[in-house]
């Protein structure tokens, strides 16, 4: 027999297989382009769709659950506020604990001494009152001439016939009226029953009670904030940053620095601002110029509207008070001078970029936090949205918060 010898080919050698061989082993390089990407799976098509959904359930947990994330994030910040006193005491070796109790009964001390000094001027205003109420109705008689006098006056006139005709009804109904009405039996009112003093305690003391119970949790918070402050970093290091501990540390402490910063520095911004307008109220005339001078410092924290409501209020007790205009006109020039130092001069001196915010980004976000959270969300407005712009700045995956909030786009 003849023994034929069978060559071993190799599957991997294109050159002995032949021409019909290389077409099977295309690589990714030698396929063409436009079959590439279709065979090729498009890995993230879900990911608008999931940052979307997942959005919407951020905004749905702010927006139903504000009842009990305003108090955490008031407390929350009221800790960023003490923090920094808190640390100043422990340098002075007081202890820990003493230092966050001594800081929290400061904080607490100020807050009842601003009520009670609000509280009084408003009683001595309200007693007031009165004594304006010849000045009030003659300038709303002059107002009303000015105006719309003549259709008032039209309409009065239509008031009074009309009037005249149903007086004539009225009397000529009066006898039916009388015959068939029965004096109705006499009662005494009852006694103040259990139930009344209920509905009654109710009725004044629900709206002061749930201030007070609210402000309490702040407290409470912010108390177990102030003591546990390690422990919380530690924590949020070993929940979001475990496998870079370093660089979460970092964010987290850039966070705490420039929201105390920003408090701090719009505290001091405010309460110069409220000490010169009391002053220059007191010099102009209008009464009550403490109350005035506090309540100004007290709504510059809300972004755009805190000035003008703080400016309406004492120029509507100047026009009672004055049978002019010149108290107005003067109350008005001293806020409009006052704000537009403090915001076009004192402050881009002060800040520069310390929020790090741009001027569209300030009020999307004074619009979205108010539709959320309501007045409380317009004044965190800022601080909240410098923390996310801060996170931005650092995430990768974030990226995107700085660049649109930012105040320098990247």
């Amino acid at each position: 027999m003849t023994n034929i010898t069978i060559p071993q080919v190799d599957v991997d050698d294109r050159n002995a297989i032949g021409p019909t061989s290389d077409r099977a082993v295309l690589t990714k390089a030698d396929q063409p382009q436009g079959i590439a990407e279709t065979c090729e799976p498009r890995a993230g098509v879900t990911d608008p769709a999931k940052a979307m959904a997942l959005f919407v359930m951020i905004v749905a947990i702010l927006y139903f659950g504000r009842e009990m994330l305003v108090p955490i994030v008031l407390a929350l910040l009221l800790a960023f506020i003490l923090a920094p006193l808190v640390a100043f005491l422990r340098r002075l070796h007081l202890g820990h604990v003493p230092s966050v109790f001594f800081g929290l009964v400061l904080a607490l001390a100020v807050i009842l001494t601003i009520g009670t000094v609000i509280g009084s001027q408003v009683a001595q205003l309200s007693d007031n009152l009165p004594q304006y109420i010849d000045t009030i109705e003659t300038k709303v008689d002059g107002v009303r001439a000015f105006t719309v006098g003549r259709l008032s006056d039209m309409a009065a006139r239509v008031g009074s016939q009309r009037a005249k005709i149903a007086g004539h009804d009225a009397a000529a109904a009066a006898p039916e009226v009388a015959a068939s009405a029965l004096p109705a039996p006499f009662s005494s009112m009852p006694p103040a029953t259990g139930s009344a003093l209920l509905e009654l305690a109710q009725r004044y003391i629900s709206p002061v009670l749930s201030p007070l119970v609210t402000l309490g949790l702040i407290f409470v918070v912010a108390i177990f904030a102030l003591l546990q402050q390690e422990d919380l970093r530690d924590r949020l290091i070993r929940l979001f940053g475990a496998d870079d501990p370093g660089r979460t540390t970092f964010i987290i402490d850039d966070v705490t620095r420039r929201l105390s910063k920003y408090f701090r520095t719009q505290l001091s911004v405010n309460t110069a601002f409220g000490l010169v307008v009391g002053t220059g109220l007191l010099v102009i005339g209008v009464p009550n110029p403490v109350l005035f001078g506090i309540l100004s410092a007290l709504l510059r924290f809300v972004p755009y509207i805190g000035s003008l409501v703080a400016a309406l209020l004492p120029m509507a007790l100047g026009a009672a008070v004055d049978p002019g205009w010149s108290l107005v006109l003067w109350t008005a020039l001293l806020y409009l001078v006052v704000e537009s130092a403090t915001g076009q001069v004192i402050e881009p001196l002060i800040y520069a970029h310390s929020t790090g915010l741009s001027p569209f980004s300030v009020v999307v976000a004074a619009i979205v936090w108010s539709w959320l959270w309501g007045p409380i969300g317009l004044i965190l407005s800022i601080p909240l949205t410098m923390g996310l712009v801060v996170i931005g700045q650092h995430v990768a995956r974030l990226k995107f918060l700085d660049t649109l909030l930012g105040d320098r786009p990247k």
